[in-house]
């Protein structure tokens, strides 16, 4: 099952109210509201792509390890997704996905890292729940995804849903800002310039890990 299908068949879980999720149905009308919102923005568009150079971060893991994006290129490609946090389910079904395909990253050179606005207890739950190898790193306040392009502000209305259902982003993030980034995959080459990108504003679609292998196969050839 491809991941796109994983986050379809939770999507109509979720909507339909199946157990163990009982979400008030009249969220889904304002959820989509606030997606459709972003998608017409065009700020996707904007946001860092193929071909750009890529913007330099040295984040703080789970562990409060020091990773440095200029390091690991040193090494080989580097992978970059951006998920929202680990209270949201399509982003971890995600990085599961990911972690399922990191044999085949790694066999081609490349490491893999997530970035996250969350702080690192969260990024730490994040690893544990989904029993990750690759390392979860704490995006402070949001800038590393505002270099990409990739951070907006929620709107006034998502801010009060997601106050109704406890989903407290700024205890999340340590952060008041009510700020997330789009999601986001990048393969970023040892040049640092970006070989692959997709962004989408809406979060419960997300391209599938393998889309990437042919970009690194042919990093790979040219090294």
């Amino acid at each position: 099952m491809s991941l796109q299908d994983k986050l379809n068949a939770f999507k109509a879980d979720f909507k339909g109210g199946k157990a163990p999720y009982f979400a008030p149905p009249d969220i889904h009308p304002v959820m989509e509201r606030a997606t459709a919102e972003l998608i017409a923005s065009g700020q996707a568009g904007r946001a860092i792509k193929a071909g750009d150079r890529a913007p330099q971060f040295t984040l703080k893991d789970q562990d409060g390890n020091v990773v440095s994006s200029a390091e690991l290129l040193a090494k080989g490609p580097l992978i970059v997704t951006f998920y929202r946090g680990v209270w949201c389910p399509y982003c971890n079904i995600e990085l599961q996905a990911m972690n399922e395909a990191l044999p085949e990253f790694r066999a081609l050179g490349a490491n893999v890292v997530a970035i996250s606005p969350q702080t690192p207890v969260n990024s730490r739950k994040a690893v544990r729940t989904n029993a990750l190898d690759f390392p979860v790193l704490s995006d402070v306040n949001g800038q590393t995804g505002a270099d990409f392009g990739l951070r907006f502000a929620l709107p006034d209305y998502l801010v009060d849903l997601y106050k109704n259902l406890k989903n407290d982003l700024p205890a999340f993030n340590n952060d008041p800002s009510w700020t997330l980034p789009m999601p986001a995959r990048y393969v970023i080459g040892q040049g640092g310039v970006v070989l692959y990108s997709e962004i989408n504003p809406d979060y419960t679609r997300r391209p599938d890990p393998s889309d990437m292998l042919p970009v690194l196969e042919k990093a790979a050839t040219q090294v």
